[in-house]
């Protein structure tokens, strides 16, 4: 079992960046995928991005090009840089986890999450 505990939101302008983290309890981190989602106000959850054990990655068409993620396995973080950022960024972003081999960008194959940062963009 993991916990997961993100930090680094906050509001930006519009241009910004932030960088979110994620930090994981537990010794088997490695054993993880991670991804980040996302929650406006009245919308669905949405896929971000997801980094495989490997370190392989996948991005969310909306992100590709801004945001990157990446992973520390010997300091048990995930990390979301976000970078050029615009109003419709602006949600709370979360970090799941799932013990697994390859990427997973559906919301229902993580067991584990993270409470939320808020991200705001203002324009």
């Amino acid at each position: 079992q993991v916990q997961l505990v993100e930090s680094g939101g906050g509001l930006v302008q519009a241009g910004g960046s932030l960088r979110l983290s994620c930090a994981a309890s537990g010794r088997t981190f490695s054993s993880y995928a991670m991804g980040w989602f996302r929650q406006a106000p009245g919308k669905e959850r949405e896929f971000v991005a997801s980094i495989s054990r490997s370190a392989n990655t996948y991005y969310a068409d909306s992100v590709k090009g801004r945001f990157t993620i990446s992973r520390d396995n010997a300091k048990n973080t995930v990390s979301l840089q976000m970078n050029s950022l615009n109003p419709e960024d602006s949600a709370v972003y979360y970090c799941a986890a799932v013990i697994g081999l390859g990427l997973f960008i559906r919301s229902s194959q993580y067991g584990y999450w993270g409470q939320g940062t808020q991200v705001s963009v203002s324009s």
